[in-house]
This record gives C-alpha cells, sequence and structure tokens, in this order.
C-alpha cells in the first residue's frame, strides 16, 4: 500500500477546508535539525502562543508603572485579574463563571478539595477510583485517607485491571457503576479523571455522577486531559467538584496556574480559609473572622499570580476566537484520520503490530489516542522522535500521540504515519 499517496489525497483537502487552519499560525512549532516537527505532544505540554510574550509584557509593564497601585489603577486592576479568565474557563467546562477559578496548581487544587469533599465517618468513609490513576491523584488520595486515621488498603477502591496486565485497557461505565453500588454503604467519594491520561478514555461524567449521589457520595474530577479537550457540562452533570492544570490543552507554560471547579448547589461546605478567599468587599479591612466569597471564589488562599494568569489568557482568548465547538469537530477529524492510517498498518504487515488503546467511539475519547506495539516499542517511541515526530511514552508500553485541532493539521497526522510506518519497516520483520 501506498501510504504517502493515500495521505496525500486525504490531508491536502482536508487541510483545504479547514476553517480552524489559520490557528495554527498563532503558535510557535518547534524545530529539531532545521524543520518544524510534528507535535503530537499537547496532552503533556501545549505550544506556546505567539502572543504570550506580549500578555506578559503588559502585566510586567503594569508592575514597572504602577508599582503596588496596580492592583487597583490600572486598566484591568490585579485586585479583579483572576477575574477575566472566568468566563471563557466556564464555557470549556460548562459551567456558570462563579463555579470556577484560575488558581494554584493541579494537585494543591485537589488537596484543597478534598478537605471539603472528603469528610469521612466511621460507616462511609471509603473513596473509588480508577486503577491506574494519575500518580498525583492517587497520593493526595492517600494523603487524606491517612490523614483522617483510615487504611489505604481497606479505604481505597481502584476499579480496573491497569496494574495487573501489560496493556491498559479502558473501563466500561457498567464496570464503574457496578463498583459504586458494592460499596454503596461505606461511599464517601468517587474520584475519576475526566479523560484517563494512559488509555485516553472520556468517562461517562454524567452517569458516574448521577449513580454517586444515587448512593449518598460526592462525585469529583480531575480534568487535566479533558479541559480544552472534550466537550463537558459540570453544571449541568451536576459534578460536585473538579481541578486541572492549564499546561496541556490551554497552552498555559509548564507548571502554570491550575482551577478548580465547585457546583453552586453546594459551595456552603467548609473550606480551608485564605485571605483572598475572604470577601473582596471587606478583605482589606483584614476582619478577624472569614467570610466567603461567593461561588468557587471562597476556594483561593492566596493573591492571583498576575504573570502565570496574563500566560493563561494569552491562550485563553485564542479558544474565544477559535470556538470551542468548531475545534471538537476539527478534533474528531483529525483523530478519525490518524486511527484509520494506524490500522491501515496493520493491514500492510498483514498481522497487528500495533494496538489502538483509546476507545474508537467519539464520545469516549478526545484527541489522544494511545498506541501499544506488540514489540520494540520503546523503540519505536524513540526513533519516532528523532525523526521529528515529538510524542510520548507512557510505562508499561504505550505511545501517546495527540493531534491538537488548535495547531495540529491533517498533513501533520499524514506525515507522522508514514514516519511511523517507515521505522516499522526497517527494525520489524514482514
Amino acid at each position: 500500500m501506498n501510504f504517502e499517496a493515500l495521505a496525500n489525497l486525504d490531508f491536502r483537502v482536508a487541510d483545504r477546508c479547514d476553517p480552524l487552519s489559520a490557528f495554527r499560525n498563532y503558535f510557535h512549532i518547534p524545530q529539531k535539525n532545521g524543520k518544524e516537527v510534528i507535535y503530537l505532544c499537547g496532552n503533556s505540554l501545549g505550544l506556546m502562543p505567539k502572543q504570550t510574550d506580549v500578555y506578559i509584557s503588559n502585566a510586567l509593564q503594569q508592575w514597572q508603572s504602577h508599582g503596588v497601585e496596580a492592583h487597583f489603577t490600572t486598566a484591568t486592576p490585579w485586585v479583579n485579574y483572576h477575574e477575566i479568565s472566568k468566563p471563557i474557563l466556564a464555557s470549556l467546562v460548562g459551567a456558570k463563571p462563579s463555579e470556577v477559578v484560575a488558581m494554584g496548581t493541579l494537585t494543591s487544587n485537589l488537596h484543597n478539595l478534598l478537605a471539603t469533599f472528603y469528610r469521612p465517618t466511621p460507616k462511609r468513609f471509603k473513596i473509588l477510583c480508577e486503577k491506574g490513576i494519575f500518580s498525583s491523584d492517587r497520593y493526595a488520595l492517600i494523603s487524606h485517607i491517612e490523614w483522617h486515621g483510615f487504611s489505604p488498603e481497606e479505604t481505597l477502591i481502584e476499579v480496573g485491571n491497569h496494574h495487573s496486565i501489560s496493556v491498559p485497557t479502558p473501563l466500561s461505565t457498567q464496570e464503574i457503576v457496578e463498583a459504586i453500588e458494592e460499596h454503596q454503604d461505606s461511599l464517601a467519594l468517587v474520584f475519576f479523571a475526566g479523560v484517563q491520561y494512559i488509555t485516553g478514555q472520556f468517562f461517562d461524567i454524567k452517569t458516574i455522577v448521577q449513580k454517586a449521589h444515587q448512593v449518598g457520595a460526592y462525585a469529583g474530577f480531575d480534568l487535566a486531559h479533558a479541559i480544552g479537550n472534550v466537550p463537558l457540562a459540570l453544571h449541568d452533570w451536576q459534578v460536585d467538584f473538579a481541578c486541572w492544570c492549564s499546561y496541556k490543552y490551554l497552552n498555559a507554560s509548564p507548571g502554570g496556574v491550575g482551577g478548580l471547579f465547585v457546583h453552586q448547589n453546594i459551595q456552603f461546605l467548609p473550606t480551608l480559609k485564605g485571605w483572598w478567599g475572604h470577601n473582596p468587599q471587606s478583605r482589606f479591612n483584614m476582619p478577624v473572622h472569614f467570610s466567603a466569597e461567593p461561588g468557587a471564589d471562597a476556594w483561593q488562599w492566596s493573591n492571583a499570580p498576575i504573570i502565570p494568569l496574563a500566560i493563561l489568557q494569552a491562550s485563553l482568548d485564542i479558544f474565544q476566537e477559535a470556538n470551542f465547538e468548531k475545534l471538537v469537530q476539527k478534533s474528531r477529524k483529525l483523530t478519525a484520520f490518524l486511527e484509520s492510517l494506524l490500522l491501515q498498518i496493520n493491514q500492510k504487515f498483514n498481522r497487528d503490530v500495533l494496538q489502538i488503546i483509546t476507545p474508537s467511539k467519539v464520545e469516549e475519547r478526545g484527541c489522544q489516542l494511545s498506541v501499544s506495539f506488540i514489540e520494540k516499542g520503546k523503540l519505536i517511541y524513540e526513533l519516532l522522535n528523532q525523526n521529528g515526530v515529538i510524542c510520548d511514552w507512557r510505562e508499561p508500553n504505550v505511545v501517546r500521540l495527540a493531534p491538537v485541532p488548535l495547531y495540529n493539521s491533517f498533513a501533520d497526522v499524514a506525515q507522522a504515519v508514514i514516519i511511523l510506518e517507515n521505522i516499522l519497516s526497517q527494525i520489524i520483520e514482514h
């Protein structure tokens, strides 16, 4: 099969007809050996928007020109700077602006939220999550279990088989529902990823929340791989809480400011208190008693980090211009194109040389496809990167490829698979 001819036929038409193709020019594309790389790693670290420099410079200019008075006297006063991102963040997660806030980092926000939502009793104390959940999330869950004096072995219920086989497999919604039912009398919290970082599975958040609430448990989610990637409706789905980072699909710099969501129906619960979560009307009076700011802002601890928020805003404004629904449509087309070309590699070799472990249904995935190679997976990953296809490797045997609709093209996908096919032809026997 002539992969190059097939790919050329498909991608040239698709790229010419792509109404979002111009957004690629909004980003810096890294180079290797004097050529732009094929960057399929936005699920790990998004590319830098070209306008980021301008947003940072504006914030620095405010500091330079106004000093401390920039908190109140500039066109975008720092005291309210965290509010600028609310409308766009709310649209990306399907929330009301009052339910979201850009703050902290992923794990610090998770600890903050667990202090509110994990309030175990002798009868109801268990936490249910997917096996193979991101390690930092697991560490946080274990921390709070131990903090309350419970045994992790008895308390943390992990659903799935990620640790028992060499190739992780997605979980069915039915498996999750059955696990919730099994532990319904002792369950305090159900906590899952929105999109599983290894398999790329987009969990059925609505059904998980409904079942958790039915048995009397809270439901929370890590949206690190979901925000800016898949359509979300946290408010309508009645999600209790969620948190995320911003350096993957939100392109807000390594370690950039994260965010959290708290549903308006349950914002009366106790919080870990900090002065920036105090009602802004009296915050600077330094009162002895805490008066919570309305909405998710009550979970804030400290002054908003202006420079990281400026970096975040540089990317969020691109999302607003592009229209997220259109991005999702392109994402599904890009991912389907990648999937079809990968499957044709197996046909060329007349046997399975690779396995796509990400679900094939569009409603069960975002733009990430996780691929397991039957042999020499780590070598294949290394050769892909050496040949300018930037992807990433996750143990035990997964290469993650993520065609991001803001800056990836159909040409990127086609050329990446051509390179992959050439590598396989050289190192794997037909």
